[in-house]
Formats: C-alpha cells, structure tokens, sequence
C-alpha cells in the first residue's frame, strides 16, 4: 500500500476496487464536496457534479485530480497547472455509451430510423471522441452524414453549421466553452433554433448549455418543433419541468451511464495516478462480467431488426418514464429543490447498463456489416442454447 489519502465520488462505480491499492479511499458526495473534507487529502477524484478550482483546493495539499468524465468544464485546469497538481482525466471511456443512446433515441422516435436508412442525413456537431465515434458508426451502417467542428483543420464530412442544422437527425456533441472564437455556450440560441426544421430531431447529450434552453422551451411551446431528445439541461440539477413536458424523451444526464463505461472510466484514472505516481498498474475491475447473449426474433428483418438491436440493451422510454414520474408525477412537489433532489437521486440509484458492443448477438438474418459497425459479436442459434 502506497499509503495515499483518496478522497472518491461515491458514484464512480469500481473505485475502491481499483484505488485501495494505492491507499486509503475516503467515499464522498460529489455534489456536496467542500474544502474541509480534503483536509491531508493527496488524491481528489470527481465526477461531473463536483467544481474543482482554487476555492475547492487552495490548502488542501491534494496532488492529483482525477475526474471520471469526458467533458472538463468543471474542472479549472489553468489552476492546476500553476500548483503543479497533476491531473488525468477519462475521456473516450463513454464514448460508445453516448453513441448507442442517440442510435437509441433515434430507433425510439417515429420514423427516423427509416429516414436515415432510406438516404436522410444525420447531422453531427463535434468531432471529439463521442462525435467522431458517431460519425464512424453511421458510416459502417450506410447513412449519410455532416460534421461541423471549426476547431478541428480537418474533419471527414466537414459542412458548416447551417448545412448540420438542416439535416433530418441531428446530434449534439461539442465541448462546452465559451472560449472564442468559437464559443459553444448557447450554440443553438433562438436564431439558430429557427433554422432547424420542425420536421427533425434533435438530440443533445453533451451539456446543456449548448442550448439556450428557455430559447428552446419557448419554441416547442409554440409549437414549432423539431422532436427534441436531451439528456442534457442547462442548470442541472435544475431543470425545467415546462421543457421535460415538450420534449420526445427526456433522461437525467445518464447517456453515458453504462456500467462498461464507468469501470473503464475508473481503470483509466487508476492508471494515470500510477504513473503519476510511479506506481504499479491497477487492476482491472472484475464487476461487469460477461453480457447475457441476445437473441433477436426470427419474423424481424431490415430497419426493424436495427431498431431492436439499437434497443435491446438499452430501453431510453423506461429512463424518460422514471424522470417523468419523479419530476412531474403525482404526489411529486414541483419545487426546484425537489426536481433537482430527484434529478441527482435517479443519476445516483441507476440500474445497471450494459452495452451492445461486446455482447454476443444472435441473429442471423442481421448484414455483417452490422456487427462490425455496432461492435456485437455475432453467435449461432446453437451457442445460445
């Protein structure tokens, strides 16, 4: 035992198997995370939900900051690098999560599976790791795409922002930032919501101020459109139960909530504190074990067969249901304390989530191309027996 003081979230799944190793790990609530409790800390790791700035960490002696996300903006890396505090950080570790959740929510909402399929376009907004492995995906599926990301030289598909907007589906995945001189905050304010079409859906899993979301409430109060799919809010926990009531499907920030991608998350936090700290390499979590096959219905063929493929690890209308009910149900007190106390309870108590990629899939009448591009691995009716 390196003897190293952890402070953890107590919601990054597999972190005590990973970091006991390395010391005494002290479980925390993120969102409530105050100096006092990093009183001879060494290792602070976070989520999302926790800021961490010089008002979190100005005498703590903490000397490495790892957060288990792929988006930093809670995260004031120019302090960190001016107290020589090291820090790592898990992007890439959801990024195929994120994926099958739009693939998910597009198989989930009317006929936009077909539009694509049949030659529609799917526009996509950020080439990081979650966009860029979007944009692969589709192609290996036959769908034609546009990127825009004007902080990148290079980008296959390139299209400006006006030719994303205009497409049948559109994704949302850029880094927050208010850095110019492209500046994400508010991407999509009234006047760019005005170019999307009410005959598109648009889907947002990467934070919710990309939106201006009274702009967007404003609109699909009007009726206006397009079909909305967020994740994502702008000032969560608090979101606006006036929007939730527009919008297709609503989730609580748990796109990228798969059980796969919160231990890879972990393991490579682990592995960055080791070699920070010149230590041996974590182990791997042991938690997930093997997907159960799946075995899709023989009478499905074409779009029908994706859309229960795209669905089958993963039912987004059960997670819509479960914030629907907590935040707008009966008996629920609307109050702000309440939507965002509800808000945070269904991302810490979610149930477990297994990815497509990986799993064992049988079914036969699905193209090869199918399980290069979704990353299954095809079994026969036999080995499943």
């Amino acid at each position: 035992m390196s003897g190293l003081k952890i402070i953890a979230d107590a919601n990054m799944r597999g972190v005590e198997a990973v970091f006991q190793p390395y010391g005494e790990v002290h479980l925390v609530e993120g969102r409530s995370l105050r100096r006092q409790d990093l009183q001879g800390a060494d290792v602070l790791l976070v989520r999302s939900v926790t800021s961490v700035d010089s008002e979190l960490l100005r005498g703590t002696g903490v000397r490495f900051v790892g957060t288990a996300t792929s988006g930093l903006e809670h995260v004031d890396g120019h302090y960190l690098a001016e107290q020589g505090i090291r820090f790592a950080h898990a992007r890439g570790s959801n990024a195929n999560a994120v994926v099958e959740y739009d693939l998910a929510a597009i198989a989930a909402c009317d006929d936009y599976l077909e539009r694509l399929l049949d030659g529609g376009v799917l526009g996509i907004v950020g080439q990081g790791h979650v966009g860029a492995a979007l944009a692969r995906c589709a192609r290996a599926l036959g769908i034609r795409i546009r990127c825009h990301d004007p902080w990148l030289e290079s980008v296959e598909d390139q299209a400006d922002l006006a030719a994303v907007l205009a497409a049948d589906v559109i994704c949302l995945h850029p880094e927050l930032t208010r850095r110019k001189p492209h500046p994400s905050y508010h991407l999509l304010n009234a006047d760019r919501l005005a170019q999307v079409s009410g005959d598109s859906l648009l889907i947002n899993t990467s934070r919710g101020a990309v939106v201006d979301n009274a702009a967007l409430c404003e609109r699909l109060q009007q009726g206006r459109g397009p079909a909305c799919v967020l994740d994502v809010w702008e000032h969560e926990p608090h979101l606006q139960p006036g929007l939730l009531e527009q919008v297709r499907l609503g989730t609580p920030h748990i796109a990228g909530h798969s059980l796969d991608a919160k231990l890879e998350g972990t393991r490579m936090l682990g592995a960055a504190l080791a070699t920070a700290f010149d230590l041996a390499p974590p182990g791997v979590p042991r938690e997930a074990g093997g997907a159960p096959t799946l075995s899709a219905p023989q009478e499905l063929a074409g779009s029908a067969l994706l859309r229960w493929l795209l669905s089958a690890r993963y039912d987004i209308g059960a997670d819509d249901a479960a914030l629907r009910h907590a935040v707008t149900g009966p008996g629920t007190a609307a109050t702000p304390a309440a939507v965002a106390a509800a808000f945070d309870d269904l991302r810490r108590h979610y149930p477990q989530r297994r990815e497509l990629r990986g799993s064992p899939v049988c079914a036969p009448s699905a193209p090869e191309a199918w399980a290069s591009a979704l990353g299954y691995q095809p079994v026969a009716a036999e080995s499943t027996r």
